[in-house]
């Protein structure tokens, strides 16, 4: 892997950080705003909804700028988001703050994932996309957990001051080790690069990342209130159990990533499948706490193992759109982490419990589950069909027969 790879990882661990630390801090800033948890839970949503609308948004807005201007324009943005949300007065302001910060994410993850994607051979996209996977796991690990623990003695906000420094580090990565990267000669063209939405295997990857991400984040967005209120641990338990679900991500994508490349569907059939098994269990004994936090390493897990391969295959299908590839990529993900957290605020307002999330999150994933068997039984009837890559060979059946194989 180039460098440059391993600075984005480490970028994105910044973004991700933002992304999940309000799952171990909705108890808190819902009292300081004088709101519920779901209405505090939409904030989650907030950030998934701008990063839908600006993936793609941003991807074809700085379609012909130099690449490493634009991550430095959008770190930037980013950072300062960050400020202002710790300075938010209120419930508006910091809600506006989440967009803002959501729209400079979701540009620099469709770019990044680009530029990672471009400097990597074929063969390698789903390594060089699991370094990138590897930044969010690492967020999940320490940052995530640190910003309970931070939201616990010092406040909700200074979670949001420390996810602004962060981003400042990132800043001076992206300067000085992101090298310079030309505006190609030929220069992309929009018209053209729309057209992947006209390939079906390109849709239904689409619904397949959104369901599969969404399932696990119905549940793991209310995981607080869960385990304190259902599981019976004490808040200091929270932060613990986040970083361990954090740890079951970054082996998740340890292991997703040495074996997607080879194993696309086998991965993704899988993983979804893995995670559905757990969200059903989550759902029958949340009220034990030891089995709780071992369900919560194993989803991370299963949903981080299953994302290079739901990165990789899109990337796959939409090769002749490298950047919108990115993201649409980005943005399936996130409109599964709209909806799953919004389901999961549904089924809490109807009276139903925090341990519904988890119901509601294996129906997600089950969907998902019978739509990555419909993609698997197209492209095993069209060989071939969504894996020529722009300057590339077609790939060959071979290739295809290796995506259809079940890891192991």
């Amino acid at each position: 892997m180039p460098t440059a790879v391993y600075i984005l990882g480490l970028s994105v661990f910044a973004l991700g950080t933002s992304e999940f630390m309000l799952s171990g801090l909705l108890p808190p800033i819902a009292e300081d705003m004088d709101v519920s948890i779901p209405s505090a839970g939409l904030l989650i949503s907030a950030f998934a909804i701008g990063m839908v609308v600006g993936a793609p948004l941003l991807a074809v807005a700085t379609l012909r700028l130099p690449r490493k201007t634009t991550l430095v324009a959008l770190i930037t943005v980013f950072g300062l988001g960050q400020v202002a949300g710790a300075l938010a007065p209120n419930y508006g302001v910091l809600f506006a703050s989440r967009v803002v910060s959501a729209l400079a994410c979701a540009g620099f993850w469709a770019v990044g994932a680009a530029v990672a994607i471009a400097m990597v051979p074929v063969n390698t996209r789903a390594r060089a996309m699991a370094v990138m996977i590897g930044g969010l796991s690492i967020a999940n690990v320490l940052g995530v957990p640190a910003g309970a623990f931070l939201g616990e003695h010092l406040g909700w906000r200074s979670a949001f001051w420390a996810v602004g420094l962060a981003s400042a580090i990132a800043l001076v990565g992206v300067l000085t080790r992101i090298p310079h990267i030309p505006v190609p000669e030929t220069r992309p063209r929009l018209k053209r690069e729309l057209t992947i939405y006209r390939d079906r295997q390109v849709l239904l990857s689409i619904v397949v990342t959104a369901l599969a991400a969404g399932g696990v984040f119905c549940a793991f967005s209310y995981l607080a209130p869960l385990l304190t209120d259902v599981s019976g641990l004490d808040k200091s338990w929270v932060s613990i159990v986040l970083g361990l679900f954090g740890i079951g991500a970054l082996v998740g994508t340890t292991i997703g990533g040495r074996v997607a490349d080879a194993h696309l569907f086998g991965v993704m059939l899988s993983g979804i499948t893995a995670s559905t098994v757990f969200l059903v269990a989550l759902a029958l004994f949340a009220s034990s706490p030891v089995v709780t936090v071992l369900l919560a390493f194993l989803l991370g897990v299963s949903a981080f193992y299953t994302a290079p391969a739901l990165n990789a295959r899109m990337f796959n299908v939409a090769g002749a759109a490298p950047t919108l590839a990115g993201a649409t990529t980005t943005a399936a993900f996130n409109l599964g982490n709209t909806g799953g957290p919004w389901l999961g605020g549904t089924v809490i307002d109807a009276g139903l419990g925090f341990a519904s999330t988890a119901w509601a999150g294996a129906a997600m994933t089950a969907v998902g589950l019978g739509v990555a068997a419909v993609a698997l039984r197209l492209s095993r009837r069209t060989p071939g069909d969504g894996h020529v890559v722009a300057g590339s060979p077609a790939t060959t059946p071979e290739r295809d027969d290796r995506e259809c194989a079940l890891p192991g």
